[in-house]
């Protein structure tokens, strides 16, 4: 969640970052370096935690008292860039508040004002009725003057029923000051909606979703079921997609015109080029689909896969870290690894590629025009020539010249007097 948050405001062209962080933090800390190690971010420690106010008081001297200061929360993951513009803008005379409508207000900060200007916020807990019926809530993100901070903060009391510093207290300092305090609000609820627990993040989760689902289609993206689908990170589709139900999208997925995905597919950092079609139950990882591939059902591609034009990878077929080239086919029970693969092969059931020796990695590459029979091993280093025929049940261990029928097998035997065990009494 902070992460997203981090990068909202990297988006934004925040010149400083600050995360305050109190219990726990530290690990906190270590998740969140390990996953941007480029970030430049100060770490301010607020021990013990007093309230909103006195976390905001710990950041300031990690901050440039000449540019306005934008305070986002680490549990308020879904707040948009745009959001956080229109806020940015509208503080540039003063003090910016990102406010919300709620139907229920309970246990929200109440945007006081008078002749429709704001004045104060307060707290659901020090609220007397009349106030408690305000539905205009503080969802605490707000973008005040550096140097106004620098003054107010140290000045804020905890005399309230928790004993906190409030951050919201501010508003009635800039109105004494006469400072200007303008409000916005975002386009969608779940934007300032915070995490306290498992439940409100799988709520938020399905919000988020939802949301994604209703932008893809406004893109004339075709979903089966917009209720079951998860995107969870960038989804690029091109003109008429179909997606059918129970996909998941990791990383970066590209999905070119007219593609089709089956239900129950995942696909991370997949670029699936125009016509191909992915069948159900596939699972596609750091992999490269060229034009009008037919990819499973039940396939799996690894990182590394790269498939040419018109290429069939069928049900249980495993490729990684290979090339397949244009109009080659793997339909059935097959295993490719470290493999080069060229045009026109055909690869026939039950056929692998034995790419490791039990310390390294070795190559097998297939020219083109080529038959693989069934149940075949290539044990690698070995080269396959172009054209050449591989019979069923071979186990390669040398290069197969082109053009030519290579086969390897025990002679057939059969046994007329042999009887089958039979269990004793």
């Amino acid at each position: 969640m902070l992460v997203r948050v981090l990068k909202a405001s990297q988006t934004l062209g925040a010149t400083k970052i600050c995360v305050v962080y109190g219990h726990g933090g530290d690990v906190v800390r270590t998740a969140v370096q390990s996953a941007m190690p480029q970030l430049d971010v100060a770490w301010a420690k607020q021990e013990p935690q007093l309230g909103t106010g006195h976390a905001v008081l710990q950041a300031l001297p990690h901050l440039d008292p000449t540019f306005p200061t934008l305070v986002l929360y680490g549990d308020v993951p879904l707040v948009s860039v745009t959001t956080l513009s229109r806020l940015r803008d509208i503080a540039a005379q003063g003090l910016g508040l990102l406010t919300v409508e709620m139907v229920d207000p309970t246990g929200y900060g109440r945007i006081v004002r008078v002749e429709d200007k704001p004045v104060g916020i307060v707290e659901e807990r020090d609220a007397d009725e009349a106030t408690r019926r305000i539905r205009e809530v503080n969802t605490g993100m707000l973008v005040a003057p550096t140097e106004a901070l620098i003054r107010w903060l140290p000045t804020l009391g905890n005399t309230n029923t928790q004993g906190e510093y409030y951050l919201t207290d501010i508003v009635t300092l800039a109105v004494k000051e006469g400072m200007s305090i303008a409000t916005t609000q975002p386009e969608h609820l779940f934007e300032v909606l915070g995490v306290n627990s498992k439940v409100q993040l799988a709520e938020l989760e399905r919000m988020f979703q939802k949301n994604q689902a209703v932008l893809l289609m406004e893109q004339g993206v075709t979903l089966l079921d917009p209720d079951r689908l998860d995107v969870r990170g960038k989804l690029d589709c091109g003109r008429d997609v179909v997606i059918d139900i129970n996909c998941v999208f990791e990383g970066h997925v590209v999905l070119g015109d007219g593609v089709e995905v089956g239900a129950n597919c995942v696909l991370k950092n997949a670029k699936v080029a125009a016509g191909a079609r992915i069948a159900a139950f596939s699972h596609i990882d750091d992999a490269e689909i060229g034009p009008r591939c037919v990819v499973g059902p039940y396939a799996r591609l690894r990182p590394g896969t790269q498939l040419g034009e018109g290429v069939h990878i069928g049900n249980f077929v495993e490729v990684k870290n290979s090339s397949i080239a244009d109009h080659s086919k793997a339909n059935h029970l097959s295993y490719i690894g470290d493999a080069t693969v060229g045009k026109n092969v055909n690869i026939g059931a039950g056929t692998i590629t034995c790419n490791y020796d039990g310390a390294n990695k070795h190559r097998t590459v297939i020219e083109d025009d080529v038959f693989i029979g069934s149940d075949t091993q290539l044990v690698a280093p070995v080269t396959v020539g172009r054209g050449a025929t591989v019979g069923a049940g071979t186990t390669l261990t040398t290069n197969a010249p082109p053009d030519q029928l290579t086969v390897s097998r025990a002679k057939q035997m059969s046994v007329p007097s042999w009887k089958r065990p039979t269990k004793n009494k």
